[in-house]
């Protein structure tokens, strides 16, 4: 029997019975204390079968708890009530005695002893594990154990052991009572437990009322939880009898959903970067990155909208005039490419006014709301070329461009029919288009099973990038300028280029040769323009340029086809697959680059007039063509060997691993359990996609996802292209080169936490509200701690929290984006034209 050995004293502090004589009072200490040290020599441990299991406290939900006014964030798989809220510190065992003490009092009908004994154990795991913790439980368990005392008497009947009058006895008082008779001490003892009996009776029988009452009031308030909450876990079958038949619905998405999340939460999310190169250590000549710094707190922050210039349609890196103002030139387009403030916003954009929930995919490639786009100047310039018409509420997309007026369609299988060998959908999946327009060319990809990235400046045409999102098409605004591209050399199957007004041919083709790094060796480069087929002195002029160049990088001009329907030609170049032509060039212009010159390094890095080797060993990334579609997908690329991956394990390995996590998370979770109706769905990004596994569960809906490898992760964004997805590089700690209004749903695995130790948590949060639709959804996973954070934040937001899930310190939310905006405004400075 385990000895409390006077550390928790008695519920009333009573002192002995007035009949008892002094010496008596002695006499009964000491012969406790002889009892005591008996039992000690021989005591015995006790294995509590009736204790709650760790699974079994894991169901205990958020809620108010009352005998300890603590609160505890556990494995809870619906909404949360408003008032239950998450405390961040004192995490662990505390929190887990915590969840016992409940436990007990919930089953406070169980056996006597089983209380007393759960007491003594959970006392004495929490002093073995910290002192702190340990000084902290000592003083709750104490007040339990002297409630808890009253009601048991196998204490008393054994050596009444938890007499408080035990510890207070000094040596003195021990020699003499040692000397006193067994008789003396057995009629004392008699008389004293008789005594505490009728008294504990009464004791016992009030404190029983008290703690049914207080049962039922707890049970009450469970149940009141539980309604909110939607769950129908078995333990607490009696709360969910009165749920009508939508309610059973929802519980069964939530059920299902955990069955999924609870074994897949935790996988694969402990990344280890030291077998990879990150994007912020490839580009050599980037600013430094940002110094780690504590989050600032949302303490004190009131959401303003955004007083700018741009107003619904700000993007803070594209739009900080302040630079813009101080540029010596503009001549490569420097004013179109980022210059991002020196404190990210912590202001919400506006929204149009009109603004209307998207039109859904596939109707949205023809029409998308007029008040949800408020620049239509591109309509007025481009309605003549059948890009885009206005009829009523909508704007009109007719499906045609500059070169192909009689619809994308025909043109992408007269491109086909040209040159047979591009195989669209099989051997070219992924693909660049640039000075994309409206992107109807990449909108009608979809149909070949191809995935067109398409990219243009924000420039006097306004809106044609914001036009290709909100039809549902993935874009990013971007310029050929003075800067490398946001994406990693070799890993484009096709460049097409339909009249895009670039002017590759001037400064040494060094427009030309950025395609040129992007493009994977054997692929090939589509140029729809004018120097192609027309016969005009400045046309003769740049197809002569072109010719010189495109010889001197040594692309082979496969073709050139004329488009007789839309009377247009495009030429078709394809880049070598060997160094062979490099090296027996008579004139090495343009020179080959260094061999320190990293041609994946992408961020910030400016462009250089040089070409870069073709990879020819066998194991190498560009040495051979990735598998047809879809069984690229699938399949760890040929060059990803032996080398630890991100996770840990072999790199090929840790590659199937994450595929499989996915597919598990996405059909046991996300589709069902998460409460999205994926129809609405159509723009998604993946905030740190690692290997594309999300993106590649999704990849039988009709969705398209923008896959974002953080620069200060490791480099896997080439992986992510070989199986035929799409992405590009990004620091979240600045905006990105989207319009607001862009994406459906955003999903995080694990970047907030590492986001706020350098940079503004609010800031990012603002960019999230940012780039996300009002009605979108935002799914994180993240440690519990930083759940809590971006849960106080998406409140102060007014969006609402759909599901919030925790285990083992590991966490889940899901919140839906609303329409609200503040009243206030704040001015910025750096965005005022």
């Amino acid at each position: 029997m385990t000895m409390a050995l006077g550390k928790y004293s008695r519920a009333d502090g009573r002192k002995p019975s007035s009949c008892c004589s002094t010496v008596s009072v002695v006499v009964f200490v000491a012969f406790c204390l002889v009892g005591v040290w008996m039992l000690m020599s021989s005591v015995v441990p006790v294995q509590n079968q009736d204790l709650p299991s760790q699974e079994t406290i894991n169901k205990v939900k958020r809620q108010v708890l009352a005998d300890t006014n603590s609160k505890q964030f556990e494995d809870t798989s619906g909404d949360l009530p408003e008032d239950a809220t998450n405390d961040d510190g004192g995490a662990g065992d505390s929190r887990n005695s915590e969840i016992q003490n409940v436990e007990e009092h919930e089953t406070s009908n169980t056996s006597e002893e089983n209380q007393e004994e759960f007491a003594l154990k959970e006392q004495s795991e929490v002093e073995t594990e910290s002192q702190n913790d340990s000084e902290k439980s000592a003083g709750e368990n104490s007040e339990d154990g002297q409630k808890k005392e009253s009601e048991n008497d196998w204490d008393e009947d054994k050596n009444g052991n938890s007499n408080s009058e035990a510890g207070e006895t000094n040596e003195n008082e021990q020699s003499e009572s040692e000397k006193r008779s067994d008789k003396s001490e057995s009629d004392t003892e008699q008389d004293e437990k008789k005594l505490e009996r009728e008294e504990n009776d009464d004791e016992k029988k009030l404190e029983r009322e008290e703690n049914d009452d207080e049962s039922k009031q707890r049970n009450k308030a469970i149940s009141l939880t539980e309604e909110k909450l939607e769950q129908n876990q078995d333990s607490e079958q009696n709360d969910g009898e009165n749920t009508n038949d939508s309610q059973e619905k929802s519980e069964a998405s939530i059920d299902n959903f955990s069955a999924g999340a609870q074994s897949e939460l935790l996988k694969e999310t402990n990344t280890q970067n030291d077998a990879w190169s990150t994007q912020a250590t490839e580009s050599q000549n980037e600013k430094e990155l940002l110094q780690t710094s504590i989050s600032k707190s949302l303490n004190g922050h009131t959401w303003k909208i955004c007083n700018v210039t741009a107003g619904p349609d700000y993007i803070p890196c594209l739009d900080n005039w302040q630079a813009i103002k101080k540029l010596p030139s503009r001549s490569h387009y420097q004013h179109r490419e980022r210059h991002c403030p020196d404190e990210g916003p912590t202001c919400l954009v506006s929204l149009p006014e009109g603004y209307k929930s998207p039109v859904k995919w596939p109707a949205s490639r023809d029409k998308i709301w007029y008040n949800n786009v408020p620049n239509t100047k591109l309509a007025v310039v481009k309605g003549h070329q059948n890009w885009v018409k206005v009829s009523g509420e909508y704007l009109i997309f007719p499906g045609g461009g500059t070169q192909f007026k009689n619809g994308a369609l025909h043109y992408i299988d007269f491109i086909q029919k040209s040159l047979p060998n591009i195989a669209w959908g099989k051997r070219s999946r992924v693909i660049l288009d640039v000075g994309c327009g409206v992107a109807s060319f990449g909108g009608f990809l979809f149909e070949r099973d191809v995935l067109a990235m398409s990219f243009a400046p924000k420039d006097e045409h306004e809106a044609q990038v914001q036009f290709a999102l909100e039809r549902g098409i993935p874009a990013i605004s971007a310029v050929m300028g003075t800067k490398r591209l946001p994406f990693p050399s070799a890993v484009f199957d096709v460049v097409h280029c339909a009249r895009c007004r670039v002017p590759w041919h001037l400064e040494g083709g060094k427009l030309l040769l950025e395609l040129d790094r992007l493009l994977r060796p054997g692929g090939y480069f589509v140029w729809s323009a004018t120097p192609v087929y027309q016969k005009l002195p400045e046309d003769v002029g740049i197809w002569k340029a072109m010719t010189e160049l495109t010889k001197s990088m040594c692309w082979d001009l496969v073709v050139i086809r004329k488009d007789k329907l839309n009377d247009v030609a495009a030429a078709f170049y394809r880049k070598p697959t060997s160094n062979d032509c490099y090296n027996n060039r008579r004139k090495q212009e343009p020179p080959l680059c260094s061999d320190s010159d990293d041609p994946d390094a992408a961020w910030n890095v400016p462009l250089e007039p040089c070409i870069h080797k073709v990879p020819e060993d066998a194991s190498k990334r560009g040495s051979n063509w990735p598998a047809q579609w879809p069984s690229r997908l699938e399949k760890p690329p040929y060059w990803l060997k032996s080398q630890r991956g991100v996770y840990g394990k072999a790199a090929p390995e840790d590659f199937t691993a994450d595929y499989k996590h996915w597919k598990n998370v996405v059909s046991e979770s996300y589709l069902n359990g998460l409460g999205i109706n994926w129809s609405s769905v159509r723009n998604i990004m993946d905030m740190r996609a690692v290997y594309g596994g999300f993106a590649a569960a999704l990849k039988d809906l009709k969705v398209w996802i923008m896959n974002v490898v953080p620069i200060d992760n490791p480099d896997t964004l080439p992986i992510i292209f070989e199986r035929g997805l799409t992405g590009m590089y990004h620091d979240w700690c600045e905006s990105f080169s989207t319009y607001p209004r862009t994406y459906d749903l955003l999903h995080a695995d694990h970047l907030f936490a590492d986001l706020k130790k350098r940079c503004n948590l609010v800031a990012v949060m603002a960019e999230v509200d940012r780039i996300l639709r009002p009605e979108g959804k935002l799914i994180v996973r993240d440690n519990a701690e930083t759940i809590n954070e971006l849960e106080s934040i998406v409140k102060s937001l007014k969006w609402d929290v759909q599901l919030i899930f925790s285990k083992d310190k590991e966490g889940l939310l899901c919140v839906q984006k609303t329409f609200w905006r503040p009243a206030e405004s704040e001015t910025l400075a750096s965005a005022i034209a």
